[in-house]
């Protein structure tokens, strides 16, 4: 079997995890298989190649054509080439982009947007999702869009002006969906120009968790999982039956997402009161710093007990619950990222020493750190 995916993004090594499940589950394959980029056209040895089947990301109509010339069994996993007539499967981009309006509904986001590619079918087709989910809860949404022209030939400073303007245009505090990770550093940057916030007044969700795009942002981005890997399980499986002499599924065979995988980019509530919003961000920089309930109100200009009432009737916790919550979920990270000692990570994590953090796990999670972290290392 042939593999035309490319390596350079982690959709395309998500599929090929995905392929790689199936061959181990299934009868062994020979696989073919060179570092390619998703521009890269056919590779020349495919032309006399004598092998059994095909599963390959078709980027144009020149690479899908080469493919059906082979004359065997093919299945394409980008769907980009909708002319192709070969057997499709594909993230479902309509029920990625629901699941990224309701992340941004959920946290009480009135005012959204949409940062896409224009002349894409896959970001055209969030986009009309998305606007659709957030239309369907009462408002609307403000996109923004780049003709996918631009991206060879317009400068990138031209480019990050025009988006932080329209940054700059969205009423605040707004939620926005970009069409993919590969957006994130683009328009985070465009958000610093803009003076804007985020994530207390522009709230962010990417698409495809490809982590290392995620964690370089700053704030770090929340992206939906796409579900490459079942992608790349279920086009294996179809060019097994394919090569069995299965017929052709009647139409493209959609794949699920997975879940929000929510990083600091959206961790906030849509808060006007400015002060108690203030307060969040203050907490979110601070929390794992000796400083308690007493520093945040002085910080955020308010005495205790009026940021104390402003935060329960807003938010339905306490000041020091939510610093709590921050702290928990640094030493969490710490716990399942490092192998750094626990008193460690209580340390960096704001906690007084190791014995209160374990209470706090144990209460609050029901594990101890030592079992947290066996059950989420990565």
């Amino acid at each position: 079997m042939a593999l035309l995916v490319e390596t350079s993004l982690a959709s395309g090594r998500d599929i090929l995890r995905g392929i790689a499940r199936y061959v181990r589950e299934h009868e062994p394959w020979a696989l073919y298989h060179e570092p390619r980029s998703l521009e890269d056209s056919v590779p020349g040895w495919l032309r006399t190649w004598k092998g059994d089947g095909i599963l390959a990301r078709i980027q144009n109509r020149s690479i899908a054509e080469e493919v059906r010339a082979t004359g065997l069994p093919a299945v394409d996993v980008l769907g980009v080439a909708g002319d192709s007539a070969l057997p499709l499967v594909h993230v479902d981009d309509a029920a990625i982009a629901r699941m990224a309006g309701e992340h941004l509904l959920e946290r009480g986001f009135r005012h959204f947007g949409f940062f896409g590619i224009g002349g894409e079918n896959w970001s055209e087709r969030r986009r009309t999702a998305f606007a659709a989910t957030i239309e369907a809860a009462g408002y609307r949404v403000r996109i923004h869009e780049l003709p996918r022209a631009a991206l060879g030939s317009r400068s990138w400073e031209t480019l990050e002006n025009d988006l932080a303007a329209w940054v700059r245009r969205l009423p605040k505090p707004a939620g926005v969906m970009l069409c993919s990770d590969q957006r994130g550093t683009q328009f985070l940057e465009a958000c610093r120009r803009a003076g804007v916030q985020t994530p207390d007044e522009v709230a962010v969700v990417g698409v495809d968790n490809d982590e290392p795009l995620c964690e370089v942002c700053n704030p770090p981005l929340s992206s939906v999982d796409a579900n490459h890997v079942q992608v790349g399980y279920e086009a294996a499986a179809l060019l097994d039956r394919l090569m069995a002499g299965g017929e052709p599924p009647s139409g493209p065979l959609f794949i699920s997402p997975g879940r929000v995988v929510t990083r600091l980019s959206s961790e906030v509530l849509a808060i006007e009161d400015r002060q108690v919003a203030a307060a969040l961000r203050l907490i979110r920089e601070h929390a794992c710093d000796p400083v308690g309930v007493d520093d945040m109100a002085r910080m955020a200009g308010l005495s205790r007990s009026v940021l104390q009432r402003r935060f329960k009737a807003l938010l339905k916790r306490s000041v020091h619950r939510e610093i709590l919550n921050v702290r928990l979920k640094r030493a969490g990270d710490l716990l399942s990222g490092t192998d750094l000692p626990l008193a460690e990570i209580a340390e960096r994590s704001g906690f007084r020493h190791q014995e209160y953090m374990g209470a706090v796990f144990r209460a609050r999670l029901g594990l101890t750190p030592g079992q947290f972290r066996r059950r989420n290392r990565r």
